[in-house]
């Protein structure tokens, strides 16, 4: 049953209010259905409006009630109504406030324990207190660990009991609290519940865990326990003293570090506690390393120490450091001996001096962290010297005249320093210190005088040893070998027997000489005992030329200079042959003697002669020589020439020259005399005559006139013939060939055998022949007496 109240709010003018009220209850509740109720007075009509908090909220028209159907705390405020007045004007209600009450208090969740031991029961309880007036409402709960929902859900009773906790079950737990049917539900605040466990025995570790643990390095340790509680206490201890503590609030434990002394050497664990009391670790051993110092090195004898077989004891000690420690002795960077000590002291070794023990000793002592070395000690053995070696060392296999020679001195034993004395043929050579011993050189630069025997000497003080003998050959170049020629007479002539001789002044033996014509090879000879050798040679004309020898002994050929050679020909007989301008020689013509030796080496003196009368001389080079004469009547004659080189004069055949005088008598004796013989050779010199003029024209050239000689018939010519070798054996003939006294015809042939193909016929040098006939060959027609004729005869045949 609801209780009604009607709120009267007057206004300032009198009755304005009582004209429309609002009722409302008097108490509401979360959930209530509420209803306000807007009533009027009689003349006021009901078209009305609610309001909350002076908003308008709903238009009632001619309703008269307002519905909250779930009322909430959303409700709460001021609420009126207004309507009209008949004929009036708008009038309110009076102003009702509502205030939304909560029929239970927010629930709050309670725990028997917020921080229960692992395995132990806990109670919820959902703490809440209904309102007096609604004190008969029945509640219902529900108990929440994070978002999950425990138990089967909704619950009358307000406790919800878990029978043990684990650590899985720690989070965040709450609870809600309901009215039937559940119209009005409340969280309450979260909680969080932490489950606790007991530590464990924790686990001590050290990092790094492999460390050489030598003073100074870094060490650090962690100690944990497998499942941590929010806050454990851990401690770590030192032989059973504590370091220090550290309380942390994680799951990885706690860490300490420091750098190593060798104070920190011994056991180490730690202890865990959360509360439930302190669980210690195991035990972790810890060996702090001190890296060993520098050691020292003490060498000691009861002997003089400079002698072969003295006792001698090396002593080496580390001051600092920790045990065990290797020692090794070393000499000159040798291992002699290892030996570890397992006690403070240092170690020892002895032994037995020889040659070899002199030198440098030191020890190196080492623990694990590097090897220290000691300070350098060195011991002097004397030792006599051995006997030395000499050695010596050129730079090829053969020693030369002006290699550098090394004398190479060695004692292998010996205490330094050696003195070394070099010899030649017992002569001191000179002397070289050696400081530590071993060794010494002495250099030559060899001359022929350095062959012959070598030794040398080694003394350190205590005795001096010789060397064996060392014979040493130097071989000497040959020097550049002179040529020379040696032939019968001054000048070399074909035939004669040429002697070679090539000779190298200076030169180690065997000499092998080799003999060169226009470097082609002529032979080689060996001269066993050096000197020099000869070549010979029969001379020819293809021995002229330029000439050379070479010499060797095998370390370098030398080349002779060039020498020429000029083998003289002797002249060969000479031919004589006699040339006129025309086809008659008359008194008066200009005769031309021209005399040639085929063979025969320049400078030529030809000599002419004239019944043996010496006509005069010419030199030439090559050739041939000519030699001119102007006819007389007595030039008719033999005629000889001469050919001298110097090695021989040659004469020529005898040529025979006839000049006869004419008279105007066509039939005179000589006109008779040489017609029969014209006429027998007209035929022939008319051929020869034809066969010439072809040759001239094949050749290119046109035959000679000579208009002087015929000055009636400008077209006569002169014939010239070339290579016709089938009439060399032609015999010339003359005879007149017009015996009657009519135009007389004189015949001349003339036959050459030429040695070149296309000589131009008139020049006379070119007129070369091995005793061939001259034959003249041209018509004449004579219009007046003629006072002479030239005819020519060979005193021999012509071949």
């Amino acid at each position: 049953m609801l209780l009604w109240v009607i709120l009267l709010v007057l206004a300032p003018v009198s009755g304005q209010f009582a004209s429309l009220i609002l009722q409302a209850p008097l108490s509401v509740f979360e959930g209530d259905s509420v209803v306000l109720r807007c009533r009027a007075k009689a003349k006021v009509t009901l078209n009305n409006t609610i309001y909350k908090n002076d908003n308008v909220l709903a238009f009632l028209n001619k309703r008269t009630d307002f519905h909250i159907p779930h009322a909430s705390l959303k409700d709460n405020g001021a609420y009126h109504c207004t309507g009209y007045k008949e004929s009036c004007c708008p009038v309110s209600s009076n102003t009702v406030k509502i205030q939304v009450q909560e029929p239970f208090t927010r629930p709050v969740l309670r725990a028997s324990s917020f921080q229960p031991i692992s395995g132990s029961p806990v109670t919820l309880t959902c703490e809440t207190r209904l309102s007096l007036e609604r004190s008969d409402v029945p509640l219902r709960f529900c108990f929440f660990r994070d978002d999950q929902t425990l138990g089967s859900g909704w619950s009358l009773s307000p406790k919800f009991q878990i029978t043990a906790m684990w650590s899985k079950d720690s989070g965040f737990y709450w609870c809600q609290a309901a009215t039937m049917p559940y119209s009005i539900i409340s969280d309450s605040p979260r909680s969080w519940i932490q489950v606790q466990i007991p530590a464990s025995h924790p686990v001590l570790t050290l990092s790094p865990e492999k460390a050489l643990n030598f003073e100074g390095t870094k060490v650090t340790l962690h100690c944990e326990t497998q499942e941590d509680s929010l806050r454990t206490l851990y401690r770590f201890y030192h032989e059973g003293v504590p370091l220090r503590h550290k309380s942390v609030r994680c799951e990885r434990g706690a860490s300490i570090s420091f750098s190593l002394t060798t104070e920190h050497s011994g056991n180490y664990y730690c202890t865990a506690d959360n509360g439930f009391g302190a669980k210690p670790s195991k035990a972790v051993s810890l060996s702090v390393t001190v890296p060993v110092s520098h050691p020292v090195l003490n060498l000691s004898s009861a002997e003089d120490l400079i002698f072969e077989g003295a006792k001698v004891t090396l002593h080496c000690e580390a001051q600092r450091g920790s045990l065990p420690i290797l020692y090794q002795f070393h000499h000159e960077d040798a291992t002699l001996e290892s030996t570890s000590a397992n006690s403070a002291g240092g170690v020892a070794i002895s032994f037995s001096l020889t040659a070899e023990h002199s030198g440098n000793y030191y020890c190196t002592a080492d623990n694990g962290f590097g090897p220290q070395r000691s300070e350098a000690v060195s011991l002097s053995v004397t030792v006599p010297v051995s006997r030395p070696i000499l050695t010596l060392r050129v730079p090829r296999a053969q020693a030369v005249v002006g290699d550098q020679l090394e004398l190479h001195c060695e004692a292998p034993r010996g205490s330094p320093p050696i003195l070394y004395w070099f010899y030649h043929e017992d002569v001191t050579l000179g002397s070289i210190s050696a400081p530590s011993g071993g060794e010494a050189s002495f250099n030559l630069s060899l001359t022929a005088e350095h062959s012959g025997n070598y030794s040398c000497e080694a003394n350190n003080g205590l005795v001096a040893q010789h060397s064996d003998t060392v014979s040493l050959s130097v071989v000497v170049p040959v020097s550049r070998p002179i040529l020379t020629f040696r032939a019968p007479r001054a000048q070399a002539v074909v035939g004669d027997l040429l002697e070679l001789h090539c000779e190298a002044l200076r030169g180690s033996p065997p000499i092998l000489y080799w003999f060169y014509h226009e470097d082609a090879t002529l032979g080689k000879i060996s001269a066993p005992s050096g000197g020099g050798a000869s070549f010979n040679l029969s001379l020819t004309t293809e021995h002229s030329g330029i000439y050379s020898c070479e010499a060797d002994n095998g370390l370098e050929a030398q080349r002779s200079e060039i020498v020429t050679l000029k083998v003289a020909v002797p002249v060969s007989r000479p031919i004589l042959t006699l040339r006129a301008p025309g086809a008659h020689a008359a008194v008066g013509d200009l005769l031309e003697l021209h005399c040639e030796a085929l063979r025969g080496s320049p400078l030529i003196l030809y000599w002419f002669y004239h019944e043996d009368v010496t006509l005069g001389n010419s030199s030439a080079p090559s050739g041939g020589a000519s030699f001119n004469l102007s006819l007389t009547a007595e030039h008719s004659g033999n005629y000889s020439c001469e050919a001298d080189n110097g090695l021989g004069a040659q004469r020529s055949e005898t040529v025979t020259l006839y000049i006869t005088g004419l008279t105007a008598n066509r039939s005179g004796p000589f006109a008779t005399g040489i017609t029969g013989g014209l006429l027998s050779i007209a035929g022939f010199a008319a051929g020869a005559l034809l066969l010439y003029c072809w040759l001239s024209r094949k050749a290119g050239r046109k035959p000679a006139s000579d208009p002087a000689r015929s000055p009636s018939d400008s077209d006569s010519q002169e014939p010239t013939y070339h290579n016709v070798p089938g009439w060399e054996e032609l015999q010339p003939v003359y005879s007149n060939a017009n015996p009657r006294g009519e135009n007389v015809v004189y015949s001349e042939v003339r036959i050459i055998q030429e040695k070149k193909k296309h000589a131009v016929a008139s020049d006379p040098r070119h007129l070369r022949n091995k005793g061939s006939p001259i034959i003249y060959s041209e018509v004449k027609v004579a219009s007046t007496p003629v006072s002479g004729s030239l005819f020519l005869a060979s005193s021999a045949p012509h071949r």
